[in-house]
């Protein structure tokens, strides 16, 4: 049996980028309408949309918004390449860590590059290029689903981190896609939802979509996750990715680091739900994966309130990279990869 997920998180319609507004969360669900490059810029850098593969398929529809405004001012193909060129750039800077965003504008890129269509054509191949990428995003992520639910157990208690669900994903999800699967199969699983500090991902976003869903999800502070794991209520712990180096250490939200390290010592399976195009071969190691720094009121606020003394000095690494050596296993499309992480990532690429 199929799940059926309630939520869908972006979408190309009528000319413009459709994506729900996760900075309302979970005071209101609704729909924005993005029209323009820079206001898709601003949408990414300030997560109205997040996650690794919402971010691409964002990434994707930034090229098309930024297409059809430079067609406004030219239909010279070498003068539309060179802006689309600087646009293109200019939508990579607005999350550095997350490998999809680049992913996607640039195949995005390379289509508008490559096609032998004069520029009225490029414009609607990048069109149709952004519809397919969002169809088989969600088709991905339900192959990651079913590739992850066969390694959960009877009324397993799965603990994840941040959001890695139907609204990080263009709408079905990978971590929480493993657990929509597995629950398909077995409604007698549960998840345990960290809160995610400072942006509280977790509690904000996650248990709404497991609440949505009706997936039983208990919500635990950042703190908690070693008490419960060794009270033996956690039997596995599945988190999102936004960058897989080629050895398989995996940057993901800050936190997971931790999670992971707990994980280890509880003799507890730690996996990665994560499509493909999160693997990002050119690095060797998360040693090579740029991790982005956030503003300060993140930490320092709450719904625009300082919860702290005035001047405190702030550090806020928005991700951490989780050594390959704490993970069990990378769940992805093609299945799952375990140790040894080059050579099996490898064999998936060759």
């Amino acid at each position: 049996m199929e799940f059926k997920s309630k939520i869908k998180t972006i979408e190309w319609s009528n000319n413009v980028s459709k994506m729900v507004d996760q900075t309302l969360i979970p005071y209101e669900y609704k729909m924005v309408e993005i029209k323009s490059s820079k206001e898709m810029f601003d949408a990414i850098s300030t997560m109205i949309v997040r996650g690794a593969p919402a971010i691409g398929i964002a990434g994707a529809h930034g090229i098309v918004l930024a297409a059809m405004e430079i067609l406004q001012k030219t239909k010279d193909k070498e003068v539309f390449l060179t802006e689309l060129k600087k646009h293109a750039e200019y939508l990579k800077s607005a999350r550095p860590t997350a490998v999809n965003l680049m992913w996607a504008v640039d195949k995005q890129f390379e289509l508008a590059k490559n096609s032998q269509s004069d520029v009225q054509g490029i414009v609607e191949e990048l069109k149709q290029n952004a519809i397919k990428l969002e169809n088989e995003d969600i088709e991905i992520n339900k192959k990651i689903g079913d590739n992850g639910a066969d390694l959960v157990k009877k009324g397993a208690a799965i603990l994840t981190h941040c959001n890695a669900g139907a609204l990080a994903t263009a709408g079905y999800g990978t971590a929480l896609g493993v657990v929509r699967s597995a629950f398909a199969k077995d409604n007698t699983i549960q998840v345990f939802a960290d809160e995610t500090r400072p942006r509280l991902q977790g509690a904000r976003i996650t248990t709404f979509e497991l609440v949505t869903d009706g997936i039983p999800v208990t919500l635990i502070t950042d703190g908690m996750s070693g008490y419960f794991m060794k009270k033996g209520m956690i039997d596995m712990v599945i988190v999102g990715a936004d960058r897989i180096a080629a050895n398989g250490d995996t940057a993901n939200k800050i936190g997971t680091y931790n999670l992971a390290i707990a994980a280890k010592y509880h003799n507890i399976p730690f996996y990665v739900a994560a499509p493909l195009s999160t693997i990002d071969i050119s690095i060797k190691s998360g040693t090579e994966i740029p991790i982005e720094e956030r503003g300060s009121e993140e930490v320092t606020h709450i719904n625009g309130k300082s919860i702290c003394a005035a001047g405190v000095r702030v550090i806020n690494p928005g991700f951490d990279v989780t050594p390959n050596e704490l993970i069990s296993g990378i769940i992805t499309e093609k299945g799952v990869l375990y140790p040894d992480y080059t050579n099996s990532i490898k064999s998936v690429f060759s």
